[in-house]
């Protein structure tokens, strides 16, 4: 080959860090649709393109919640229910001869109403039906033939049955009529949730956490624990696990997983024996949300959610050094009371709300002074004494974990020499500390080093195990404001003399 000028392009010297993970979170919930891996739900889709991918489900709206507060990719594992949902009794209003029932398996908590709009009998009547308790309603239907009709995408199958005179069939269903019922959505036990996790184990894509959607109890919280320390140790996945609490009841022990907003009274019980249960569980990686509300989701509709679906959504908004508590407007972690209009049970006062927080807890508040509701403190189910109380040290701990795993994988097999093994392994330290070092510009964290303990000429021929320490400092937080306020003297400045 005759000799010329030639190039050589060499990447990477500018040290611009790779995909992290951050802000990203995986799913686990009810849904009709069937995938063995999890389904990708993107910041850009709509609720009904939501819908179409994960069906009408509790994982849906989980995912809708997630999306309008400010997640921008969302992985979601559906489990297909071992547990089925529920139809309650149906409710006839109006005088039409005819009448109206249900049958089917449904696939998400549904508030029906159904609307005479034409009278008549089979294949003349016409009528609406709305499946959020009246909120929105479709365009008007013609009363098969069959008198049978199946709610697309909800598990459920209307059937109408004429009057039983031949002369009063005409008349079997009349303009206002109405039925209305209700349905509980399918559950999840906590084996398909464990099953579900250890799909997991196989998934490549980095994410921060997995939301188990549907509220859960202490059994599941123990036994997600476990699934969850394994995925770290084992199979090298540091993520955190954030699980809802049951809606507050006035007395017990915070064993109920449905709602009942008509019940009334002192939460301490509930609150004491919610208290207890944290101290079983002893995992910085483990968060639990108690906070519901009354929210104006995605798709226009009013419902009584636990706020675990927000939460996911602000984690995405906030770097992972900022608590997702923080009051400043520009942050936007406040949820406005034009869509979230309430925070339930009314019972749950101040008193209650640090109860849960000292225990360990996710809560959320109002202050007196501003407009919004905040997330009170992104407290995680850690032990007593522990450094990692809240989310946000989980976050910086589990991304450097992460990053610098990656960098550390690129020594192994390196060959050192032995006449000089901590040069050599001290060297090597210093390509761990690239991730550090960008965390330490972004502001993540403070300040960093990476110690290479001494003495080990003596161990690297027996074990060839490199031994590092990492310690950081991590940012600091301002958690509450305590003013002096006094009374001076008057100034004698400005006075002629």
């Amino acid at each position: 080959m005759l000799r010329d000028v030639t190039h050589k392009v060499t990447d990477g010297l500018l040290g611009f860090a790779t995909a992290t993970g951050d802000r990203k979170h995986l799913k686990i919930g009810v849904a009709p649709v069937v995938s063995d891996t999890p389904i990708i739900v993107t910041g850009d889709m709509d609720a009904a393109k939501i819908k179409a991918r994960l069906g009408l489900s509790p994982l849906a709206d989980a995912v809708m919640d997630a999306v309008q507060f400010g997640a921008a990719r969302t992985y979601c594992l559906p489990v297909a229910a071992t547990t089925a949902g529920e139809f309650g009794e149906v409710v006839k209003k109006g005088g039409g001869g005819g009448n109206m029932t249900v049958e089917g398996s449904p696939t998400n908590a549904f508030s029906v109403v159904v609307k005479i709009t034409a009278q008549g009998g089979l294949n003349a009547a016409a009528f609406v039906v709305s499946i959020d308790g009246g909120n929105s309603f479709t365009d008007e239907i013609t009363v098969p033939v069959t008198g049978e009709y199946a709610l697309e995408g909800t598990g459920l199958k209307l059937k109408f049955t004429e009057a039983a005179q031949e002369d009063q069939k005409p008349s079997s269903f009349i303009v206002n009529d109405a039925y209305s019922f209700t349905t509980t959505a399918p559950t999840m036990t906590n084996g398909d949730v464990l099953a579900a996790i250890d799909k997991l184990k196989n998934f490549a894509e980095e994410y921060e956490f997995i939301h188990i959607v549907g509220a859960s109890d202490l059994p599941l919280w123990l036994a997600v624990s476990e699934a969850q320390v394994q995925l770290r140790d084992t199979y090298h996945k540091p993520v955190f696990v954030m699980m809802e609490a049951g809606y507050p009841e006035p007395s017990g022990n915070g064993t109920a997983i449905t709602v009942n907003i008509d019940a009334e009274g002192d939460l301490t019980d509930w609150a004491l024996g919610m208290e207890a249960k944290k101290k079983q569980v002893k995992n910085y990686d483990v968060q639990v949300v108690t906070a519901w509300g009354r929210l104006v989701k995605m798709d226009g509709t009013t419902q009584i959610v636990n706020l675990a679906g927000v939460v996911s959504g602000l984690y995405a908004k906030a770097k992972v050094q900022e608590s997702i508590g923080k009051t400043r407007e520009e942050a936007g972690f406040g949820l406005p009371k034009t869509k979230l209009l309430e925070l339930l049970p009314a019972e749950l006062d101040n008193s209650i709300v640090e109860l849960l927080d000292k225990a360990g807890y996710l809560t959320f508040r109002e202050y007196d002074g501003l407009d919004d509701f905040y997330v009170y403190h992104a407290k995680m189910l850690s032990p007593d004494g522990s450094d990692f109380r809240y989310a946000e040290d989980v976050r910086i701990k589990n991304k450097i974990i992460r990053e610098t795993r990656k960098e550390g994988l690129l020594l192994l097999n390196d060959d050192i020499d032995l006449e000089d093994v901590q040069g050599e392994l001290e060297a090597r330290a210093k390509f761990m500390f690239a991730p550090l070092q960008r965390m330490i510009d972004a502001k993540e964290i403070s300040s960093a080093e990476i110690i290479v303990p001494e003495g080990q000429e003596a161990t690297i021929l027996k074990d060839e195990t490199m031994r590092v320490k990492i310690r950081y400092v991590s940012r600091g937080y301002i958690r509450e404001v305590e003013v002096d306020l006094g009374r001076a003297q008057p100034s004698e400045w400005g006075k002629g003399g």
